[in-house]
This record gives C-alpha cells, sequence and structure tokens, in this order.
C-alpha cells in the first residue's frame, strides 16, 4: 500500500511542469508532448486495479476520426476549439466515475488520468493563436460512450496522438520565430 502511493507520488511529480514552462514550450519539444501522454502507462496500472475496466457509469468518446482535408480547411481557433471540447468532455466523464469510484486504486489512476486531460486543456486554451474570429468550443462528432474503461483510454490516445498532434505540427512554425 504504501509503495504504491510512492510511486504514484513519484509518476505525479514527474509529470508536473516547471511553473516556467509555457504553452509555446510544449508546441515546440515533440518529446515533451510525447513524454505527457501517459495512455501506455494507464493501461498497465490499469491491469494491477481490479475491478475498474468495466464501469457502473458510461464515460462519453470524444471525437477522434480526423478527415485531413477538412480539418485542413479549418482555422487554428477552430481546431483548437475541437480538440478543447473533447477533452472537457472527458474530464467531465473521468470526474463523474471518480467521484463514484469505490476502491483506492480507482480512484488514484482515475485522479492521475483528471490530471493529464486537465493539463492538456491548460496549455491548449493558454496557446497564443493569430487573432481571429473567437471560436467556441465545438464537438466535430456526435459522442459515443463506453463503460470500458480500456476503450475510454484507446479513444484518449487517439485524440492525443492524433488530432492533438496534428494541430501542434500545423503550429510548428511559430518555434523558428521563438
Amino acid at each position: 500500500m504504501a509503495l504504491s502511493r510512492l510511486l504514484l507520488l513519484c509518476v505525479v511529480a514527474s509529470e508536473v511542469w516547471d511553473a516556467e514552462t509555457k504553452p509555446i514550450d510544449f508546441l515546440c519539444n515533440k518529446g515533451a508532448r510525447r513524454v505527457m501522454n501517459i495512455v501506455a502507462g494507464m493501461e498497465s496500472a490499469l491491469s494491477n486495479c481490479n475491478g475498474l475496466t468495466a464501469l457502473s457509469t458510461p464515460l462519453q468518446l470524444p471525437c477522434t476520426e480526423l478527415h485531413v482535408a477538412s480539418w485542413g480547411n479549418k482555422s487554428h481557433q477552430e481546431k483548437r476549439g475541437d480538440i478543447v471540447a473533447s477533452l472537457r468532455l472527458l474530464i467531465e466523464g473521468v470526474e463523474g466515475v471518480r467521484a463514484l469510484s469505490q476502491t483506492e486504486c480507482a480512484t488514484s489512476l482515475l485522479q492521475r488520468l483528471e490530471h493529464n486531460i486537465s493539463n492538456y486543456l491548460l496549455i491548449l486554451t493558454h496557446l497564443q493563436l493569430s487573432q481571429g474570429p473567437a471560436v467556441s468550443p465545438g464537438l466535430s462528432c456526435v459522442p459515443g460512450s463506453t463503460q470500458s474503461l480500456s476503450t475510454f483510454l484507446v479513444s484518449y490516445n487517439k485524440l492525443v496522438s492524433g488530432k492533438l498532434e496534428r494541430f501542434m505540427v500545423d503550429l510548428e512554425d511559430r518555434c523558428t520565430s521563438q
């Protein structure tokens, strides 16, 4: 029990960014983006957390499909809005499931996931984009749902390594000017 708490503390501490880190640092460092994607670690931790694979409450799944042609026609603000809406959907679901979780293992795992999603939201909402019309975050699809945390993690990974990563690549020209 104490060892698992120490391990969780070490994992969380390793994910905490320097207080001076800016969203542009995340944008310009592909390695940092790769490290921040904790899904692989979450999937292995999930196997050690009994009873968490099937949830009592369904979780909404984000919009992960990426149609390259339509994605390329969206403004940076629209792309960010799409991703932010999906992340908000995810965090609301995780918060709800965590509130109902019965085991310490489940609670700590879901807290870690919630913290990770929150970090992505903070980065995206503070990322300075060129001037343009303000766009309210909106989903690009009708979200599905699942009661499988494994399916949820796969979908979260597709969002982070798909749409979010593609958005970061679209913005990489800003790295040379920094």
